[in-house]
């Protein structure tokens, strides 16, 4: 039985690194318009990492314009995501930080763990 699950699990992404909470990443994800497709690039702060096996999931929180909070969450083994960039690592002492939805501006920083 265990043979049967693994067969049809969906593989692991190589392009995702480790990612922890607080972490600055540029989430490269495809795109599909029409029969065209591009990449798009989600660039913000991990909020949370859900580790669970084949159905692991990381969330990102950016600001859009007009100070508009988007989060979105991406499956750790879809083939959508083209690439990861962990751009910077922050120092936190949790592992959700969900304090960051009512913060904007200099409130919302973390501190750069180096």
């Amino acid at each position: 039985m265990n043979d049967l699950l693994k067969s049809i699990e969906a593989p692991v992404n190589e392009q995702i690194p480790e990612l922890h909470p607080g972490d600055g990443v540029s989430v490269h994800v495809k795109i599909k318009e029409g029969g065209r497709e591009r990449i798009q690039e989600f660039k913000g702060t991990v909020l949370y990492v859900h580790r669970n096996g084949a159905n692991s999931t990381f969330t990102v929180r950016r600001v859009a314009s007009n100070g508009i909070g988007v989060e979105r969450t991406f499956p750790m083994r879809s083939p959508r995501i083209e690439k990861v960039v962990v751009e910077r690592h922050s120092k936190v002492r949790r592992a959700r930080l969900f304090f960051l939805r009512e913060r904007t501006g200099k409130q919302a920083r973390l501190k750069q763990k180096f």
